[in-house]
């Protein structure tokens, strides 16, 4: 069957395997209770809300008990039926994480999105915009934000406390704060994770892998909703936005 004539068919992959230090102690980030519903299962919920994606594979902590544990709670919540979940063990890095659900998706599959498990409230048009670029042709799109303070870029002191020099200020309007899901077409986000090798805690962003490969990056709009929930005060907004929500169309 020739490209043109493939059906179209949308996967995601959301590594929850981290820790989440920066929220101090307790289950790992993905696990932490927000409006008392795990954040991983909210994230889970956002992607599938959309009716184009079909699959979403969880990467889970990579010893087997955290596999379980995910997917005991992705069985004890209400999920859209129309949607498979399949649960995987992670690796050490979130780019091993990455390639171990990209491994564990079935053939057919075109798009893939990669999505933050700590970006719990994406809108559903956030999604499907992602999900329409590639589909008309982009093979990596993010969605992305104008910043919106003046950014410093900053020689690191040598010594933690120490000042730091600034040497450039970047023209504002030509930077964008990243979010995701970031969309793919499949075999080019294979081939990055394929080709591009990287050291230490590996990528953190796929969309610069593919970067890495040549292959152009487009970005659409991304959502003030689609923020990530790294600190305690982070948690705090993301339990205002579901009240927000709660009272203005009873999510």
């Amino acid at each position: 069957m020739s490209d043109e004539a493939r059906p179209s068919r949308t996967a995601v992959v959301i590594p929850a395997a981290g820790r989440g230090v920066r929220l101090g102690p307790g289950a790992p980030k993905a696990l932490r209770p927000l409006n008392g519903t795990p954040m991983l299962i909210h994230a889970v919920r956002a992607m599938a809300a959309s009716r184009a994606v079909s699959l979403v594979v969880v990467v889970a902590p990579p010893d087997g008990a955290g596999a379980a544990e995910v997917k005991n709670l992705l069985d004890a919540h209400a999920l859209p039926e129309r949607t498979d979940y399949l649960v995987v063990p992670g690796g050490d890095t979130r780019q091993e994480s990455v390639r171990l659900g990209l491994d564990a998706l079935p053939e057919g599959i075109t798009t893939v999105l990669v999505h933050d498990a700590a970006r719990p409230l994406v809108p559903v048009d956030t999604v499907d915009a992602v999900i329409e670029a590639v589909r008309d042709g982009a093979v990596a799109v993010v969605p992305a934000l104008p910043v919106a303070d003046t950014v410093k870029e900053v020689e690191p002191a040598e010594r933690a406390g120490d000042p730091e020099q600034v040497v450039a200020t970047p023209v504002r309007a030509r930077l964008r704060a990243v979010q995701t899901p970031q969309g793919f077409d499949h075999d080019t986000l294979v081939n990055a994770h394929a080709t591009v090798a990287l050291t230490g805690e590996g990528a953190t962003d796929d969309a610069g892998m593919v970067e890495r490969l040549g292959a152009p990056v487009v970005v659409v709009p991304g959502h003030e909703e689609a923020f990530k929930v790294t600190r305690p005060l982070d948690l705090v907004l993301a339990e205002a936005v579901l009240a927000r929500r709660r009272a203005n169309d009873g999510f």
